[in-house]
């Protein structure tokens, strides 16, 4: 009598990982992209950066104050939402408007839902949107590197035609406009395979979603190097589609959303008005993950499928 069989719910597998140490691996990964962007626009891009996580953190440490709720500011999830949200920002961005993005992605979009995990969306992608909507004219006053015309440096999907083969260097590089997080295509490559090698994130939502857009790039008649190295599409395959909460957890849904994603940017960038589609896909697809998750969900284990008679069925 001294062992007892204790049954508890699932999960039953358990890792020496936790939210925080995922979180920091995250915040690890990003910080290349955060030395190229100081180094691209200046002093002014960690300002911005330090801006929007100290907002985070706050509002969700303050929120939870109020609410009486436990604090979670020591997992870090605020603070890779304030790092994700100024990579959607561009420097020159005021500092106020940041923050209301801040409280936008933290307070309303989380916390308002019960939290981390409950979120229906990426919490930087809503507050990068409602930003683009409320403040458009700041928000498209993109900075440019220190030193470089802006009329020799603009960005690559507002001006896709100025850019071909012999600019892939200036897209790896970052030597060009746009926002914190889309321009210094390497150093977010390296990002994404770092998280992907300690296994935070699965290759099979950005492997689907960037081979996607080169397919429908080329059918297009578009150079698929340009359209994978601008905009924010590797910031976003990497960092914000393959969020646990927002999406889906089989292989199979993870191919719907990745194959979602690529159809959803390609509209918007070929079709639509705007140049830069990566929010709105995200965003979109986000809304129907549960739907996504419902569809591709695993058979139970040890419980065989119903099979309905050939009189059964005829007879309905």
């Amino acid at each position: 009598m001294g062992n007892k069989l204790i049954v508890t719910a699932a999960p039953h597998i358990t890792g020496t990982d936790s939210t925080q140490k995922i979180m920091q691996r995250v915040c690890l990964a990003l910080c290349p992209t955060l030395i190229a962007a100081v180094i691209i626009f200046g002093i002014n891009a960690l300002i911005l950066t330090a801006v929007t996580v100290i907002a985070c953190v706050f509002f969700e440490w303050a929120y939870c104050k109020l609410m009486h709720r436990e604090n979670p500011v020591g997992d870090f999830s605020a603070v890779v939402t304030g790092m994700l949200l100024a990579f959607n920002l561009p420097s020159t961005l005021p500092w106020w408007m940041a923050v209301v993005g801040a409280f936008i992605s933290i307070v309303i979009v989380k916390q308002l839902f019960g939290g981390l995990g409950y979120n229906f969306a990426n919490p930087a992608i809503v507050g990068r949107i409602a930003l683009a909507m409320g403040f458009a004219g700041r928000m498209t006053s993109f900075g440019y590197p220190r030193g470089v015309d802006a009329a020799t440096a603009a960005t690559p999907l507002s001006h896709i035609a100025d850019f071909g083969p012999g600019d892939y260097v200036t897209l790896l590089l970052g030597n060009h406009g746009g926002v914190l997080g889309e321009t210094c295509a390497i150093t977010l490559i390296a990002g994404g395979i770092f998280l992907i090698v300690t296994k935070v994130i699965s290759p099979v939502i950005p492997v689907t979603y960037l081979g996607t857009v080169a397919v429908l790039s080329l059918a297009a008649g578009q150079d698929p190097i340009v359209q994978l190295l601008s905009g924010g599409l590797i910031l976003g395959a990497f960092f914000m589609a393959t969020d646990y909460v927002t999406s889906p957890t089989t292989t199979k849904g993870k191919l719907i959303f990745g194959l979602g994603l690529g159809i959803i940017t390609c509209a918007i960038r070929f079709l639509g008005t705007m140049a830069e589609g990566v929010s709105f896909s995200i965003l979109l697809m986000n809304l129907v993950v549960p739907y996504i998750e419902v569809l591709t969900r695993q058979d139970r284990l040890g419980i065989a499928k119903v099979k309905k008679s050939k009189k059964e069925g005829a007879g309905k």
